[in-house]
């Protein structure tokens, strides 16, 4: 739906390049209008890019907004294009009618379309501009010009931000409060930056996810492994490469190792992305694709063939069209565990994995149902050396951010739910009565922030309904603060 002229007029002040209308797919999607706002290369050396700028993508829709007095749900753009997370987070389109919201969806700068240069962006001289500071950066700039634009200044801004998006959610409010009135951090795995907190979580609760499925599924998952490892062992690579449907044969250990991290990477996901309904948000799977994955396994006499159909549940989706496949262009290996993606999106990760966000360790095959394929301090430190010319910083996000007791936070909600290998690195309980925790029973992945659905838990439903009540109070308190001054 196109925007009322009056809208159209005041972001034309904001916002550069032709606005157009496009409408997105998937469950309850709302259409969307794409804009361009020009934003500063680098916000905080004045000699390095002067006033360089390059063109941030924005999306927006104003139909349901009250001119002048309604909130803003501004999500925070995490590590992928913007549309991709607009199309799977419904719960702001669900709710903005009655709170009568503008919606802004801002897309991450490396990602999606807002690179800051022509090209090269990735390079050793810029590709340090890929921080987490001039991300939130340029949110706050963001905001700032456009609710001057839209002589919207009295109105409260409320962030929402799944995973990595949820972490920079709380860390808008935590650093910009003047800015956002409150936010909603779902899967926000926010202590992974504290260099303390234990990095062992994430493969534990995928393992615990397919037992919860079957309590057979693990050994059946180990039991392909080992045979998988004995055949490897004896050289013979055919059959193996024959089993999973390889476009091309193994021929060495070194290309076997990167066929398991491919299998990992799947399980990984699966657990993620375990929904009660079908969706295509990483790929186009079944509801609760856990399940579904454990009865490829146990339907299979061959546990290596049933461990070839479960991890391909995940590559190939239940549409079946791929014929063989591509492990190495389907996953490739990078600071990251639990998966970088694929393209430039892949490579920003992977330096944003080497500089401040720290990502779960690797697979030990005694706490997870996993080979042994670990990712140590020292491992990380020389692939991050070797890949980008840097040595992470672990200690520089405790500082700058939320540390672990969130004194200083205030009007964040964290939800986790159980299901989700995330939830081990987010806030499960907190002290702090500015901070509110829930807890969703039969919740994978920042499933709150997806659109309501009739096979949706109790519990997520419950959520949203808390969500909304601490919406609710940060505006009144925005208001309420505005009003006296």
């Amino acid at each position: 739906m196109a925007a009322p002229i009056q809208l159209v007029v005041a972001l034309a002040i904001v916002f550069s390049s032709v606005q157009t209308i496009v409408q997105g797919h998937g469950y309850n999607v709302q259409p969307y209008k794409e804009s361009y706002f020009d934003q500063f290369v680098d916000h905080f050396n004045f000699l390095s890019f002067g006033q360089q700028t390059f063109k941030q993508r924005v999306l927006t829709q104003d139909k349901w907004w009250k001119r002048g007095s309604g909130p803003i749900f501004f999500y925070t753009g995490n590590e992928g294009p913007i549309d991709e997370f607009w199309e799977n987070t419904g719960f702001v389109f669900d709710i903005a009618p009655e709170f009568g919201a503008l919606v802004v969806f801002a897309e991450h700068r490396f990602y999606g379309k807002s690179m800051p240069f022509p090209s090269d962006n990735f390079n050793s001289k810029n590709v340090g501009l890929l921080t987490i500071e001039q991300a939130l950066a340029d949110y706050a700039v963001l905001l700032t010009s456009l609710k001057k634009s839209l002589n919207a200044t009295g109105c409260p801004v409320i962030a929402f931000g799944g995973s990595y998006g949820g972490m920079l959610s709380a860390y808008m409010r935590y650093k910009y409060p003047g800015i956002i009135a409150g936010s909603i951090a779902s899967s926000a795995p926010i202590y992974l930056l504290d260099p303390n907190f234990p990095k062992t979580f994430f493969w534990k609760t995928v393992t615990k996810d397919f037992n919860d499925a079957s309590s057979k599924c693990v050994a059946r998952v180990r039991d392909a492994f080992s045979i998988m490892n004995t055949t490897a062992a004896k050289g013979d690579f055919s059959t193996i490469s024959s089993k999973f449907h390889l476009c091309n044969k193994l021929t060495d250990l070194v290309q076997y190792r990167h066929l398991l991290l491919w299998i990992r990477n799947a399980f990984g996901s699966l657990s993620m992305m375990d929904y009660p309904y079908p969706t295509d948000f990483l790929a186009n799977l079944p509801a609760y694709p856990v399940k579904e994955a454990c009865s490829y396994l146990m339907e299979e006499e061959d546990s290596v063939v049933g461990l070839s159909k479960a991890a391909g549940l995940f590559y190939n989706g239940t549409n079946g069209s791929l014929k063989c496949f591509d492990i190495f262009s389907e996953y490739i290996e990078c600071a990251d565990p639990t998966g970088c993606g694929t393209g430039d999106a892949g490579a920003a990760w992977d330096y944003q994995a080497c500089t401040e966000v720290r990502l779960p360790q690797g697979t030990d095959g005694t706490t997870d149902m996993f080979p042994v394929l670990p990712f140590t301090d020292e491992i990380r430190q020389k692939y991050c050396f070797k890949r980008w010319g840097v040595v992470p910083r672990d200690s520089w996000g405790k500082v700058q951010l939320i540390n672990l007791d969130l004194k200083g936070a205030s009007n964040i909600v964290f939800a986790n739910g159980n299901l989700d290998p995330w939830m081990g690195g987010g806030v499960l309980s907190t002290s702090n009565p500015g901070i509110k925790v829930i807890l969703i029973e039969g919740g994978a992945h920042h499933l709150d922030l997806r659109s309501a659905n009739p096979m949706d838990p109790a519990s997520v439903k419950q959520a949203r309904v808390v969500q909304k009540q601490q919406i609710q109070q940060w505006i009144n308190q925005w208001r309420q603060n505005v009003y006296r001054i």
